[in-house]
């Protein structure tokens, strides 16, 4: 066990994601909303210094009690630095893309820069935590700078509603979370995962099977997966599209690795009790995210489907409870935050000769006359959703469909397949509108220049070529640092 100064080393990245928060806080206080531009320029440049900061972590596969800190509450193994560079990685997108949406309603302030510093702070320690105090601090931490994100246009009556969709229902998932806790606290005797999976090693209690149903329950709000994922599509639609962006991607990555951490750590000794909750949330998710994306009108309600969607195929690999399963995730988790940045930069790019932002699918038609580039790049990231070779977006599903069936669970690989078929109709039918139907005549010609324009093609354009057949490219090394991380979560667990 590490000692304080050990431990204080371990947490560089959070000491310097707090430090920058408040001194930015501060900044913006003094200078106002004129000081945006800046902050969000230092908010992006403290995001990369902590990407550097994980990285030596992850490459040299680190873990053990060396990596342990404040006496078994966090832990920086290989495992959460994946996932944070996956966060910093859509933090950084989210920040890059924002000035331009903002300025053209005149919202953008100093403050969104620094609630997205807070939110990453609190998912950095989601994804470390190793006790269940740590992990509840670290997700209220996230949560309460998510909500004012999502409310974050305050003369819009969608952004407002989605803030208080998001803060009624994200409460009650943390009150259900809550209690699910106390309870295993009550019948375990410790909040500290390793103590938890000892204690369940066995026959397990029926309040503390309670304990573990209402826990994973509560996770299943926080990515969104079936039956609880009722608040995604309003949210996604409401919320300006920088902040949707930013949800699509970054809390999904953190609430997924927690999960993964708590499943296969905490209640890892139990994995018979909490397998078949996991096939049934997996196999909803697929088919209520597929059907419910099918009568979609609104480009960001059809990708909160397919966020739905996408989780349920990633839960397959928490279903085999396997190392495999688990590097299996890594995997199609990382290209499925590439898949949603480019999604939402190109749905971002898409404005009316007034420059208003387009978002009704019909709108779209024709677009591939218009602005081929961006018809094309939509293309792609429909057809790497749906899973659809040679795009990278394939790779995902085979991967996690490869470990359930090593797994023995080929039942569920079968049926996710086969309801990954519907999936691909409504991807295709957004593909179909914007090259072969009558053009609509709404999305203006790119006529922008300037740093920001510049921006947003260039973010497009690295999330594009990643999701491309050339990120196949990158399977060796990806493939290994998954495998590093799951090998660290499996030694913590």
């Amino acid at each position: 066990m590490t000692d304080f100064s050990q431990s204080l080393a371990l947490i560089a990245a959070e000491e310097l994601l707090t430090v920058v928060g408040l001194v930015l806080l501060l900044a913006a206080a003094w200078m106002g909303d004129k000081s945006s531009r800046l902050i969000s320029i230092v908010a992006v440049a403290a995001l990369v210094a902590c990407a550097f900061i994980a990285a030596p972590a992850l490459c040299g596969g680190l873990m053990g009690p060396e990596r342990v800190a404040f006496s078994g509450q966090y832990t920086a193994d290989a495992f959460s630095a994946f996932a944070k560079l996956l966060i910093y990685a859509s933090g950084i997108a989210s920040l890059i893309v924002a000035p331009r949406f903002f300025d053209r309603v005149g919202a953008m302030r100093a403050e969104y820069p620094i609630l997205v510093l807070f939110a990453v702070l609190g998912m950095n320690m989601m994804v470390s935590a190793t006790d269940f105090l740590s992990l509840y601090i670290g997700l209220e931490l996230n949560s309460l700078a998510a909500y004012v994100l999502a409310s974050f246009l305050r003369d819009d009556e969608r952004s407002a509603e989605a803030g208080l969709k998001y803060f009624v229902l994200g409460a009650l998932a943390s009150g259900i979370i809550l209690f699910g806790m106390s309870l295993t606290y009550g019948f375990t005797g410790s909040t500290n995962f390793a103590a938890v999976a000892l204690a369940m090693d066995g026959t397990l209690a029926t309040g503390a099977l309670v304990g573990l149903i209402f826990v994973l329950a509560g996770l299943a709000f926080k990515i969104s997966a079936v039956p609880f994922h009722m608040w995604t599509p309003d949210v996604y639609e409401g919320a300006p599209t920088p902040v949707t962006t930013f949800f699509a991607t970054a809390p999904k990555v953190a609430a997924l690795a927690l999960t993964m951490r708590v499943a296969l750590g905490a209640f890892g000794t139990q994995v018979d009790a909490w397998q078949q909750i996991v096939i049934f949330v997996s196999l909803a998710s697929i088919v209520v995210g597929a059907l419910g994306a099918i009568g979609q009108s609104n480009i960001k309600r059809l990708l909160a489907y397919s966020s739905i969607n996408n989780v349920g195929f990633l839960l397959i690999g928490l279903a085999a409870a396997t190392q495999e399963g688990a590097s299996a995730m890594l995997v199609y988790l990382a290209i499925y935050v590439a898949m949603s940045v480019a999604g939402f930069v190109v749905v971002l790019l898409l404005r009316d000769a007034e420059g208003r932002p387009v978002e009704a699918i019909a709108d779209m038609a024709g677009l591939s006359r218009t602005r081929p580039a961006l018809a094309w790049a939509l293309a792609a990231v429909m057809f790497s959703l749906a899973g659809i070779p040679p795009l990278f977006g394939f790779w995902g599903k085979f991967v996690v469909f490869q470990a359930a069936v090593n797994a023995d669970l080929v039942a569920l690989a079968a049926i996710g397949i086969a309801a990954s078929v519907i999936g691909a109709f409504y991807y295709l039918k957004v593909v179909k509108i914007v090259f072969f139907d009558e053009p609509a005549n709404v999305v203006a010609r790119d006529g922008e220049s300037g740093v920001d324009a510049l921006a947003h093609k260039v973010v497009l354009l690295i999330a594009s070529l990643f999701i491309s057949p050339l990120g196949y490219l990158l399977t060796p090394w990806l493939g290994d640092l998954a495998d590093k991380a799951s090998a660290a979560l499996y030694f913590a667990g």
